[in-house]
């Protein structure tokens, strides 16, 4: 009898150890899959990740909020740094979206192509007016392309050269990761260099902040943050007429220095982000543009994301 159940045992020794060998390949496959799963951008349930321009920070998490409240179960994270940080997270496959108040450049177009195999896809989201902004007491009301670029290049140093007061000019502006700079340095400096004078600071809320506490400085941002400042009407050259950054005059390109704000997606990119660009361009979302301090879209440019990569031409 005794035999009998050492037979027995021996006879399914091998059965067992087949089955936990099974069992043990099947765990460590499903291991794996589960890992390369993690890894790919298509998967619904990752968070929707948004990183890039400082002037946009306020935009972008507001498209947020209202998004995952429409939408239970989606998560969005959306973070600052500048316009050429969230580029180069996009080049380098660590964002979903970028969000920039300047184009793309060619050569980052460029980039993405090479390294994340895809077109990318730009999606004007909102209009902005870029500010000029001085204290509340300044008596100066109004100033010129031309003499802007004078100030921020050092060339004018008093604000009695530009009908104020005799006192100095301080300067105020961004990094040069930030969109902002870029767009101020190519449009109202004409490519030139800013003075060494010019104290730069990490995104526009502090730039105002600065300028409601210095009676004698001046900076430059978007439209949206302009709390407790001034903003100045703009020259486009001395002929012209004056013009105050409002909506009407950013629609009807009057304001010299106006622009469009982006995201910026890969053309392959999953539904769960092509989704959301979507949803910003419906009035739900533009109506949140407004709200925010910025101005909507044209009617005719809110209707959908373009499925093709746009051509907007940008200065490498």
């Amino acid at each position: 009898m005794r035999g009998m159940n050492m037979k027995k045992t021996l006879s399914l020794f091998p059965l067992l150890v087949l089955g936990l060998t099974l069992a043990c390949g099947q765990s460590e496959r499903t291991q794996v899959e589960s890992a390369g799963s993690d890894s790919t951008s298509a998967r619904s349930d990752r968070p929707l990740t948004i990183k890039g321009s400082d002037t946009m920070v306020i935009l972008g998490q507001r498209f947020a909020e209202e998004y995952m409240k429409a939408n239970p179960g989606s998560v969005i994270q959306v973070n600052g740094g500048g316009s050429g940080t969230g580029i180069a997270a996009l080049i380098n496959g660590t964002v979903d979206l970028a969000q920039s108040s300047r184009p793309m450049k060619d050569a980052e177009k460029a980039d993405v192509k090479s390294k994340r195999g895809a077109d990318v896809v730009e999606t004007p989201v909102a209009l902005d007016a870029v500010g000029v902004f001085v204290h509340a007491s300044n008596q100066v009301k109004q100033l010129s392309i031309e003499q802007l670029a004078g100030m921020f290049t050092g060339k004018i140093k008093n604000w009695k050269e530009v009908g104020g007061a005799n006192a100095p000019i301080v300067l105020y502006g961004r990094e040069n990761s930030s969109g902002t700079y870029d767009y101020f340095r190519e449009h109202v400096l004409d490519k030139k260099d800013f003075a060494s004078a010019v104290q730069t600071l990490q995104g526009t809320a502090a730039v105002i902040n600065a300028i409601s506490k210095d009676k004698n400085g001046v900076g430059y941002g978007g439209i949206a943050y302009a709390r407790d400042v001034r903003a100045l009407a703009v020259q486009k050259d001395a002929s012209s007429p004056a013009v105050a950054p409002t909506e009407a005059t950013v629609l009807d390109n009057s304001y010299p220095i106006s622009r469009k704000l982006f995201f910026y997606s890969l053309q392959n990119a999953p539904e769960r982000v092509t989704r959301f660009v979507e949803w910003t361009l419906t009035p739900s979302g533009q109506e949140l543009v407004t709200k925010v301090g910025y101005f909507p879209l044209r009617i005719e440019g809110a209707s959908a994301m373009s499925a093709a990569p746009l051509t907007e031409t940008a200065t490498p």
